[in-house]
């Protein structure tokens, strides 16, 4: 068969002609994008790379350190698929101090050892609900014979250390369920619903109906509102880890009922004892309701058996494609601890700047203080974003990165972006916002299997995080026309 030379010289040059309108264009409407009002104090940084050819796109301040925001979750998650497999689990063990005597009583502790894992008494799934881990616990103990537990039933979380938040972390955040923080023993992930019952008029107070799970040791000050009908979740939670007293401040919408609001669970692991306390005695195994920090080396534990998290790469996908920041911090921590013997956020980051650096990727502009973005402290360049994602496109886990990322049109955060466009491109991405910060980096990938990454971040705009989201998925559009 003869090969028409001309004809595939032909089809290369519109390809290359097509990507050099698409550059053209790209420069043309982020020149004019900066000189707009809602961007005059806000920095800029754009980044687009052919990791297939090589070629630079586009870039503009592409070297500018800025923050990034949640897709610092793309190094943490691409980071443990390396270092941990995507068939890795978190262990969570059930052990004894003690003696077991014939009449079922335990002379000692029942000690439940975490293991870091972020999804334990998940609501999410059936399987990692609260009572489906308690049965399997509860089983062991009854095959064993255990009656009574003379006693205590302890905890024990050192696998991580004792600061669950990072100390750059906000106020605002931090009683909130996306700043709770991780530990190294983990419930319900780390996290409460209270139901709200708005009043019967606009400013009305509103009543905290009930809060789940049920028998947490919680205390609520409640100054909380009616709001305007359809005006969502106002309300703000307030409140350290350890302690067990939250303020509840804001608004919920007129005419609601049962209205559910997350805020951060008090002392998870200690809470996880508790609840599991509570559990073995309404289920015939009696035990003291005090719960107690385990003090006894692990060493001297007998351990009767091993609880598994789902895998790494079901964890991911559910952390990636809706930014669930206690996943990807309990991963920061592991990889920490598994380097390093101890999970803090110093080892994990030390961790992900040693995994950076085997891949020859330069940290220049980089500041690294937490695995979700959460702090503001973190920094990247954009061209440091999509270097990495091209390193990252050459490795055998990227297929299986790939597929935790976020589809446009299809797939998590992303399903509805671009709606009722004819995507001639496949594109996957993270993204990240908070006040004033908007960020989004990926890949698009083309049907002949080319790839191309992209990091677009702004800082400091002074218009809503939803009109710079739309303004840079015009980007996206324009490469893949």
């Amino acid at each position: 068969m003869r090969i028409n030379k001309k004809i595939i010289l032909s089809v290369v040059g519109v390809a290359l002609s097509m990507m050099v309108v698409a550059q053209q264009n790209v420069a043309d409407y982020v020149k004019k994008m900066v000189e707009e009002p809602d961007f005059e104090s806000a920095m800029v940084g754009i980044s687009i790379y052919n990791a297939t050819t090589g070629e630079n796109i586009y870039s503009y301040n592409e070297n500018k350190s800025l923050i990034p925001a949640s897709i610092q979750k793309l190094l943490t998650t691409s980071a443990g698929f390396e270092e941990l497999g995507a068939n890795f689990r978190f262990r969570t063990s059930i052990g004894y101090v003690g003696e077991l005597d014939k009449k079922g009583l335990l002379q000692g502790d029942v000690v439940i050892v975490g293991g870091g894992d972020p999804i334990l008494g998940s609501y999410r799934y059936k399987q990692t609900a609260i009572d489906s881990v308690f049965a399997k616990w509860y089983e062991i103990l009854s095959v064993m014979g255990v009656k009574v537990i003379g006693g205590h039933l302890s905890f024990d979380a050192s696998i991580y250390d004792d600061r669950p938040l990072h100390d750059s972390w906000m106020w605002g955040d931090i009683g909130n369920y996306y700043g709770c923080g991780v530990h190294g023993l983990n419930i319900h992930e780390n996290m409460y619903f209270a139901h709200f019952d708005a009043g019967s008029a606009l400013n009305q107070k509103a009543t905290l109906a009930n809060v789940t799970p049920k028998d947490i040791n919680l205390i609520s000050e409640v100054n909380v509102t009616t709001g305007e009908s359809g005006s969502g979740d106002r309300v703000v939670i307030y409140g350290p880890p350890i302690d067990n007293v939250r303020l509840c401040t804001g608004t919920v919408p007129l005419g609601k009922k049962n209205f559910k609001i997350r805020g951060s669970l008090p002392n998870p692991p200690k809470t996880c004892a508790e609840l599991f306390a509570k559990y073995l005695n309404k289920n015939g195994i009696a035990v003291a309701d005090d719960v107690v920090e385990n003090s006894t080396n692990k060493r001297d534990i007998t351990m009767v058996f091993d609880y598994y998290s789902p895998s790494y790469a079901e964890i991911v996908a559910y952390a990636n494609q809706t930014s669930n920041n206690i996943y990807v911090e309990s991963i920061y921590k592991y990889l920490g601890y598994k380097k390093y013997k101890i999970g803090t956020f110093e080892t994990g980051s030390r961790a992900i700047t040693d995994y950076l650096k085997l891949h020859n990727l330069s940290t220049k502009g980089v500041r690294i203080v937490d695995g979700s973005g959460l702090s503001r402290m973190n920094m990247m360049t954009a061209r440091f974003m999509t270097d990495f994602l091209t390193e990252v496109s050459k490795q055998p886990y990227y297929a299986d990165y790939l597929e935790t990322l976020s589809q446009i049109g299809k797939s998590g955060t992303a399903k509805n972006m671009l709606k009722n466009t004819n995507l001639k491109r496949d594109i996957y991405i993270k993204s990240g916002s908070m006040n004033g910060i908007k960020s989004y980096a990926g890949y698009i990938v083309g049907n002949n299997g080319d790839v191309i990454t992209f990091c677009f971040m702004v800082n400091n705009f002074k218009c809503s995080g939803t009109k710079v989201g739309k303004k840079l998925e015009q980007i996206l559009l324009m490469l893949i026309d």
